[in-house]
């Protein structure tokens, strides 16, 4: 799916939202990497028997202990609470085509009603015998066409270094039915720079609400049904490191 650098920086820190939306502040480290992850979900207050609308926000930092850049980010897998869903029907869809070649400005132009998220990512460029360089770039979540029969998500972003470029990533929102999980997500993160991109933070708002068929609707959901949500990432980086947590965010019963 083309070039998917900065975007890659965005679903890599920014899917970490989705753990850490079931964590609060926490801290994970496994040799010289640290990763740093805060956020939440609100309303926290929900019924306890049936889904209601909820808004994810939060993001994460990656880092060492040695103060060296970290190793470069593989893939990221994210299992999410069953007490959950996820809406989709009347929801616009955007293609990969329709994004290719674009800005951040045109991209949301392109597809206003099938955005579901926004955020922000950073990485550090470093090329050998040079510094390193700081790249950012503005993240749109589009809802994306069905993937076996799963819902899929667009990560947009658009770089002006080290050329004008437009990144996409493809993320499959994969139903499973693993004791306390009902969903999972895996982003394998490619090269970015060559592979001289190194993966810094990234930060994202999910959540959107729309009217199909005379009802509300709400693309995220969640339930208080045992007074907390959790999520389980596992994060596998360049060299073999791989780092695991499992997190918990407390919900409370709306009466």
């Amino acid at each position: 799916m083309g070039r998917p650098g900065a975007a890659a920086i965005a679903m890599a820190l920014g899917l970490l939202l989705f753990a850490v939306a079931s964590a609060g502040a926490i801290t994970l480290r496994a040799g010289d990497i640290v990763i740093v992850a805060n956020g939440g979900f609100t309303p926290q207050a929900l019924p306890r028997d049936r889904d209601a609308p909820i808004v994810l926000y939060g993001g994460g930092r990656l880092s060492t202990k040695s103060g060296s850049l970290p190793p470069i980010l593989k893939t990221i897998t994210i299992e999410f609470d069953r007490h959950g869903s996820l809406q989709t029907a009347g929801l616009p869809k955007c293609s990969y085509g329709r994004l290719v070649a674009t800005t951040t400005k045109q991209a949301r132009k392109l597809c206003p009603g099938a955005v579901v998220g926004r955020g922000f990512g950073k990485a550090v460029v470093k090329f050998p015998e040079q510094g390193p360089v700081p790249a950012s770039s503005p993240i749109t979540l589009f809802n994306g066409p069905r993937r076996h029969g799963n819902a899929t998500v667009l990560a947009h972003a658009h770089l002006d270094y080290p050329g004008p470029t437009t990144f996409i990533v493809g993320v499959e929102i994969e139903r499973i039915d693993k004791g306390v999980y009902g969903y999972r997500t895996e982003a394998r993160i490619p090269k970015i720079a060559g592979g001289y991109g190194h993966p810094i933070s990234g930060r994202l708002r999910i959540g959107r609400k729309w009217t199909h068929r005379g009802r509300r609707r709400s693309y995220v959901n969640a339930r208080c049904a045992t007074g907390h949500l959790r999520a389980r990432g596992h994060f596998a980086f360049q060299g073999g490191t791989r780092l695991t947590g499992t997190f918990f965010r407390p919900c409370r019963v709306r009466r």
